[in-house]
C-alpha cells in the first residue's frame, strides 16, 4: 500500500499533522483501538532532536539503564564540546579515543559512534532526502552503520521523521500488547502479529503506540 501524505508535525511540537486522522481510521476499523485510543487524551507521539543526535542517544543507551544513558551522555557531549540537544559530526570524529573512553564509553560503542559520525560527515546517508525516501530506503541506509539495526531505524522512523505506517515486529512490547490485547495472553508469532497489523495500515506506527501504551501508560519517547 502506499505511504499516506504525511501532514507535517506541530510547529514547535514535534507532533504528527496526521495523528487525529489516524486515531479516526483505527477507530472505525478496530474494536481494541476503539476503546484503547480514549484511553490516553491528548497525548501523542513527539519527534525529539535532530536525526544525528537521535541516532547517537540510541547507540550511547544500547543495553544500559535509562539514567545511565543520560549520565553518559552528558559527559559525552560535554567532551565534544556541543549542547546536549544537539551534537556534531564533527565534533565526534575530531575526539580522542581516551576522551570517548572518560566519558563512560565503551571500546565497541566508541567506534559505533565514530563510525556514525563518518556516514554523516561524508555524506553516505542522503539526510536533506529523507523527506522523499520511501521507509525501507532509509532503513537500508541506517543499518548500514555499525551498531545500528533495523529496530533502531523503525524507531528512527517512527519518533524522529514521523512516519506513519512502521510496525516494529522485533519490539517485545509490542508483541506483548498484541498478546495482551487482542489473543488473551495467548503467545503471539510474527505472523499473527504481522497479519493483524495490516488492519492497521496505513497508520501502524499509531496503532503500535496506543499498543505500548496499554502496557505502560508514560508515553514512549526515543
Amino acid at each position: 500500500m502506499p505511504r499516506p501524505s504525511v501532514a507535517p508535525a506541530d510547529a514547535g511540537a514535534g507532533t504528527p499533522g496526521y495523528w487525529d486522522e489516524a486515531c479516526r481510521h483505527l477507530s472505525r476499523r478496530d474494536r481494541v483501538m476503539k476503546k484503547l485510543i480514549p484511553r490516553f487524551g491528548e497525548a501523542r507521539l513527539r519527534s525529539r532532536g535532530d536525526a544525528f543526535t537521535t541516532l547517537a542517544r540510541s547507540i550511547v543507551g544500547q543495553q544500559i539503564s535509562v539514567k545511565a544513558a543520560q549520565s553518559v551522555w552528558d559527559r559525552y557531549a560535554a567532551a565534544a564540546g556541543c549542547a546536549t540537544d544537539l551534537l556534531e559530526p564533527g565534533r565526534v570524529t575530531a575526539l580522542a579515543p581516551a576522551q570517548m573512553r572518560e566519558a563512560g564509553l565503551s571500546a565497541r560503542k566508541c567506534e559505533y559512534l565514530l563510525d556514525l559520525a563518518r556516514h554523516f560527515a561524508g555524506g553516505a546517508v542522503h539526510v536533506g532526502q529523507w523527506a522523499t525516501m520511501e521507509d525501507e530506503a532509509i532503513i537500508a541506509e541506517l543499518v548500514a552503520i555499525r551498531g545500528i539495526g533495523r529496530w533502531t531505524a523503525e524507531m528512527f522512523l517512527m519518533f524522529h521523521l514521523l512516519r506513519p505506517d512502521v510496525m516494529p515486529l522485533d519490539d517485545l512490547g509490542l508483541i506483548k500488547g498484541i498478546s495482551v490485547n487482542y489473543f488473551s495472553g495467548e503467545p503471539v508469532s510474527r505472523a499473527e502479529a504481522r497479519e493483524l497489523g495490516e488492519g492497521w495500515a496505513p497508520f501502524r506506527s499509531v496503532a503500535t503506540w496506543y499498543i505500548w501504551r496499554s502496557l505502560d501508560p508514560l508515553p514512549v519517547e526515543y
